[in-house]
């Protein structure tokens, strides 16, 4: 497939956004239970979880803004509501809203002091949850891509997205709560090595995958032997542009790896530091550094997720 920005964009900043909410209402229910802190939700600072939601909001607006660049008509977006009944990009698209609604909800309740913000922060959880359940299925459904087409699909989506919304909340501490740094930074450290290991896992499961369809199959002439020489036309084409990358295996086998070391490896190394070395500046400066690297990272990883489906369509147009 040929990756397109603005979903690339929409996916990364949003599963931030996501996995940042699901951290900040963890660190509410470990606060209420006693495991965090000497005193309770009251040794966590309000402004922790007021300036986290911001942060959430603002990744899930951005996302949310780079998807309107992936229609043709932006004006008739309201129209991808429309079949929510069977359709999970329109499932998605009523999950995004509910979501950053009940993410700025949940951070208008503690500025307010509210006593129901982990009631309202439990519901931000399940929307999220609903949103990573959505976004991941728009491609583990599609049965004829078989790279998607598999359960790991939806859980690389979930926890890459809060790996890299832990790795901010880390550092969101390092400003309002240290106290939070290390169960944090531990956390992002367990979520980052998890996703590697899903992640790791697809890359072997698509690695050994064989093509169900063949150059007879795509062109309908059973002969034993068909070499195709040309794609019957000269000018670029609608099927070119969508469904395939132009790059080389070679390209490929770079930004594979470059992925696995700027979305994992790097991050790791500078979460795991960040989390236990003083003064609070320097672990600021390695916390800030970690969470850019991850991202950096993560749009490199979800570009390839995207690059490495190969569309049955390929085998017809895609010949010199």
């Amino acid at each position: 497939m040929n990756p397109a920005f603005s979903v690339v964009f929409l996916t990364t900043l949003s599963g931030a956004g996501q996995g940042l909410l699901i951290a900040l209402v963890g660190v509410e229910a470990a606060a209420r239970l006693g495991l965090v802190g000497m005193g309770g939700i009251d040794s966590v600072p309000p402004m922790f979880f007021v300036v986290g939601t911001a942060f959430a909001c603002v990744l899930g607006v951005l996302g949310l803004i780079a998807s309107f660049f992936h229609l043709g008509h932006p004006e008739r977006a309201w129209r991808a509501i429309a079949m929510w009944r069977t359709s999970w990009l329109s499932r998605e698209c009523l999950c995004l809203p509910a979501f950053l609604a009940c993410t700025f909800a949940y951070g208008l309740a503690h500025l307010y002091a509210s006593p129901y913000t982990l009631a309202i922060g439990a519901v931000a959880v399940l929307a999220s949850a609903l949103l990573f359940v959505c976004t991941g299925m728009i491609y583990a459904c599609l049965r004829f891509l078989q790279e998607w087409a598999t359960p790991l699909t939806l859980v690389n989506f979930a926890l890459l997205g809060c790996a890299s919304g832990f790795t901010l909340a880390a550092t969101c501490a390092t400003w309002l709560a240290p106290a939070l740094i290390v169960p944090l930074a531990a956390s992002a450290c367990v979520l980052t090595l998890a996703g590697c290991v899903s992640r790791g896992a697809s890359l072997r499961r698509n690695a050994r995958l064989r093509p169900k369809s063949t150059v007879q199959s795509a062109t309908g002439i059973r002969a034993e032997r068909v070499e195709q020489k040309s794609r019957g036309f000269t000018a670029g084409a609608f099927n070119l542009r969508e469904f395939f990358h132009g790059k080389t295996p070679q390209t490929l086998k770079h930004i594979k790896w470059t992925f696995l070391i700027a979305a994992f490896a790097v991050p790791f190394v500078l979460i795991a530091c960040g989390g236990s070395v003083r003064p609070l500046g320097l672990s600021c400066a390695l916390l800030c550094v970690a969470s850019v690297v991850q991202y950096a990272g993560l749009v490199a990883e979800r570009w390839f997720f995207f690059a490495e489906a190969r569309h049955p369509q390929n085998l017809y147009y895609r010949q010199a």
